[in-house]
């Protein structure tokens, strides 16, 4: 396999978390008394970090003021500590996918939006921390997905040229990203992606599952230039 190591994204790629994400946002606005989201409402928020979903939750005609942002933010925070992983499930083939790049002794990580104090606690809660060497989440630098330093930050953390790292995910964020580190990138069609699906001309290997995204990295042979 021409690929030293390979990044997961999270939420939408190996675990659908939207029922926890909008339970969390279900709580934080009825608690600061702002009108309900519906799930669906939910799902085409999340994309670009916890921030940005509180935000669009709050926006209507017009954003919500800095103020009460902050309530809100520090309203989901709460509730959404309580709730993560009681509502997620893994995806299909994401175990037999996971088992499979493990066994082929490249390094693996998760490259993340959602914050530090969310992402270990709910790979523990899954069963699946012990997959993974690195941990990057949209906090531990100062970028988020679309910008390319979370993946080039595990790339170094892996030892990594991002050339010979393989990014799957489930969105244009993480096509992206891929693309400006100069990593290659699979997707997964099953996520989220902020209501625009991703296409196969977008990335390098539109795969079905994390299964998949093992199998065709056994044959890839085109590499970034960089």
């Amino acid at each position: 396999m021409i690929f030293h190591s390979v990044t997961f994204d999270l939420d939408g790629t190996l675990l659908d978390t939207i029922a926890d994400l909008a339970e969390g946002c279900r709580l934080m606005l009825d608690e600061i008394g702002a009108p309900p989201r519906s799930p669906v409402e939910v799902h085409s928020f999340v994309g670009k970090g916890m921030a940005v979903l509180v935000e669009r939750c709050l926006t209507h005609d017009r954003p919500p003021g800095a103020e009460q942002l902050q309530v809100a933010i520090a309203s989901f925070q709460r509730h959404y500590a309580a709730v993560n992983g009681k509502f997620c499930r893994i995806y299909q083939n994401v175990v037999p996918g996971l088992d499979a790049w493990q066994a082929s002794g490249v390094k693996m990580g998760v490259v993340t939006n959602k914050p530090a104090m969310f992402t270990e606690a709910l790979l523990e809660r899954m069963g699946l921390a012990g997959y993974f060497d690195v941990i990057v989440s949209g906090d531990t630098t100062p970028h988020k997905k679309p910008h390319p330093e979370p993946i080039l930050h595990a790339c170094r953390l892996f030892g990594v040229p991002p050339r010979r790292n393989l990014h799957v995910g489930d969105s244009a964020n993480d096509i992206l990203a891929a693309r400006a580190a100069g990593s290659p990138a699979f997707c997964v069609p099953y996520g989220y992606n902020e209501g625009k699906p991703v296409d196969s001309a977008d990335c390098d290997a539109l795969v079905s599952d994390l299964l998949a995204a093992y199998r065709q990295a056994l044959t890839f042979q085109d590499l970034p230039n960089k």
